[in-house]
């Protein structure tokens, strides 16, 4: 189904996810959708790899932990998410050089953890990777010395940024 995007979130300067100037990051866009879910879309190149050919398991798992944890951004912009715990279900192989979605939601949202649960969907839409999360709730002063202009933390608008995405 797909779903309208509400709002882009923002990016920074070399996240192994997020950041634009990290030469072997994801590159990863996250959208805020309609439905309450966010979803992210990234193109996995050649240095992400395994096998020859396939995304590497703990890029996958890096993708969904990211996405799961920003989901918590789409109800307040000031709770950073630091992961307590991740596990992953392998479903089947992710190629590379194929623009991918991921998408992810809160399941359980308390005063100091929240939870989720998200997918690596492939291009005709199967599951390729899906994961589920809990993370601990945090200002980010109390995580990392984080300066928003040094880090480039914004959105970055693009002309590809989609209207709709399917999930």
């Amino acid at each position: 189904m797909k779903y309208k995007v509400m709002k882009k979130q923002k990016n920074s300067r070399k996240c192994i996810v997020c950041g634009m100037k990290n030469d072997l990051g994801l590159k990863a866009s996250f959208y805020e959708l309609e439905n309450g879910e966010l979803a992210a879309i990234f193109t996995p190149i050649e240095e992400h790899q395994s096998y020859p050919g396939r995304l590497h398991g703990g890029v996958a798992g890096a993708i969904l932990d990211e996405t799961i944890g920003r989901a918590i951004n789409i109800t307040d912009e000031d709770v950073w998410g630091v992961t307590v715990e991740l596990n992953l279900k392998y479903h089947k192989p992710v190629a590379l050089n194929e623009q991918l979605r991921v998408v992810g939601r809160i399941t359980r949202d308390t005063r100091r953890l929240f939870e989720g649960t998200g997918e690596i969907l492939l291009k005709n839409g199967d599951i390729a990777v899906s994961a589920s999360g809990k993370y601990m709730k945090l200002p980010l002063s109390q995580i990392a010395d984080f300066n928003e202009d040094t880090e480039e933390w914004r959105v970055l608008p693009s002309d590809e940024d989609p209207a709709e995405i399917e999930v």
